[in-house]
């Protein structure tokens, strides 16, 4: 079965800023083999946190969220990988902190349901729309990477 590259959006959020783990983070999706594509430090504004976050928007605890992602900026990074959206979550861990395991991202440095450090794109269409909204095509670089084909095998 031939395997898709697909696209995922992360989103280092303002306690990964804070606590400086960025570079501990990114290198944790490096050593998994995801390519990154993008990679940019931004404030996020009010639309892109009501596109972002819109399927919250009614919740109680919406403008919290809105308070800490404008909290400090944030980094956002746009990687690729064969099954990239499963590869990610694994690395990510569950949202909240508490329950993820050891080794994750959130098991390893996180508590919380809302300071959990990261978000990640949850399926393949989100993360085509995610990385769009985020970035600019001339944002985006497709280059070729030397060890793909010793990260993927048999895979691609």
């Amino acid at each position: 079965m031939q395997e898709k590259f697909e696209q995922s959006l992360i989103i280092m959020k303002p306690d990964a800023l804070q606590r400086n783990l960025m570079g501990e983070i990114i290198s944790r999706f490096e050593r998994k083999g995801l390519k990154i594509i993008g990679l940019k430090m931004l404030d996020v504004s009010d639309v892109l946190i009501e596109e972002h976050y819109g399927h919250l928007k009614d919740k109680p605890f919406f403008e919290s969220i809105r308070n800490y992602i404008q909290s400090s900026p944030v980094i956002v990074m746009a990687l690729v990988g064969i099954n990239a959206v499963s590869a990610i979550r694994l690395v990510v861990g569950p949202t909240a902190g508490f329950e993820a395991d050891a080794g994750s991202i959130r098991g390893d440095f996180s508590m919380s349901k809302q300071s959990n450090l990261v978000h990640a794109s949850d399926s393949v269409e989100n993360g085509i729309s995610e990385v769009k909204r985020f970035f600019k095509d001339d944002e985006l670089f497709n280059y070729k990477k030397i060890d793909t084909d010793f990260i993927y095998s048999d895979s691609k």
